[in-house]
């Protein structure tokens, strides 16, 4: 297969991922214990695949930190989506969540000292422009207030999956492996979702329900992931990303014809906005 056949098999699997955490929000259910369980078939997974030799425990202290951090920060952005989708569109969850890129740039700009340049400025004003339009609230003051709430949670979700981009890119600068980050961020996710289901739901408690959406939804996490690497193993990042970042283009589509929200002008253009944004960014280089 080619690059972006794996770009677009990552974009179809991340989609599909988003509608089965939409479906699992949708009943009050432990997210923390779902969060575990993915983690678990994700883990079993990448371990199965990862080449002789590759993982390896890290040893220094600078690395360690950063390995904890990126795992603490992938498993709170994905925690706050999944709470997030029970109140939000799963097209608005999911397009938010798919413009951590301008964090990401943000990031980059303040720590890593990396240029802005009006490219990633432009980028970066469609994609606040996007998350604004995305904003409008309901119309009672109920519903408003839970929107609002909601709405800024994914926010942060987002800005988290950002911040696990700038870490994770620290680490592998640092010499740290692919297997070795993405096995610590499966185990971060089933620590972290333990953690939540105990201390915050007070739910430690497995059921057929969880069982199967964590099989299901560890094996997604599993594709979008590999296929994205392999697709970034064979063409350019500036095409791969992108591709596979443009995921909640087809959410959308498919939340629409499932009848699970409905299509406005306003949800058209933000989507467009959003998808300039990534497209736009695909033109700097490192990106």
């Amino acid at each position: 297969m080619s690059a972006i056949g794996f770009a677009c098999s990552s974009l179809l699997f991340a989609a599909v991922l988003d509608l089965s955490f939409k479906r699992y929000s949708s009943l009050p259910r432990s997210r923390g214990m779902y969060v575990a369980g993915i983690g678990i078939v994700w883990g079993v997974l990448q371990w199965i695949v990862a080449e002789p030799g590759s993982f390896a425990v890290p040893t220094d202290h600078a690395t360690i930190a950063l390995c904890m951090a990126a795992g603490i920060c992938v498993t709170a952005s994905n925690l706050l989506l999944i709470e997030s989708l029970s109140h939000v569109d799963v097209s608005l969850g999911s397009t938010i969540y798919r413009l951590n890129t301008v964090g990401v740039v943000i990031l980059s700009v303040l720590f890593l000292g990396e240029p802005l340049g009006l490219t990633k400025l432009t980028a970066v004003a469609l994609g606040v422009t996007s998350a604004v339009l995305l904003y409008g609230g309901s119309a009672d003051v109920t519903s408003r207030a839970l929107h609002t709430t909601f709405f800024w949670l994914v926010v942060l979700a987002s800005f988290l999956r950002a911040c696990f981009g700038v870490l994770s890119k620290a680490a592998l600068t640092l010499g740290v492996s692919q297997s070795t980050l993405l096995i610590t961020g499966a185990a971060s996710w089933v620590i972290g979702g333990l953690a939540y289901a105990w201390i915050r739901e007070n739910r430690v408690r497995v059921t057929f329900a969880k069982i199967k959406f964590s099989l299901a939804s560890g094996l997604l996490v599993f594709l979008t992931v590999n296929t994205l690497l392999l697709g970034l193993q064979l063409g350019d990042a500036t095409v791969v990303i992108p591709i596979a970042n443009l995921s909640f283009v087809l959410v959308l589509v498919a939340s629409v014809a499932l009848r699970m929200e409905k299509l406005t002008v306003r949800k058209g253009l933000a989507l467009v906005l959003a998808a300039g944004c990534i497209l736009v960014m695909s033109v700097v280089p490192g990106t």
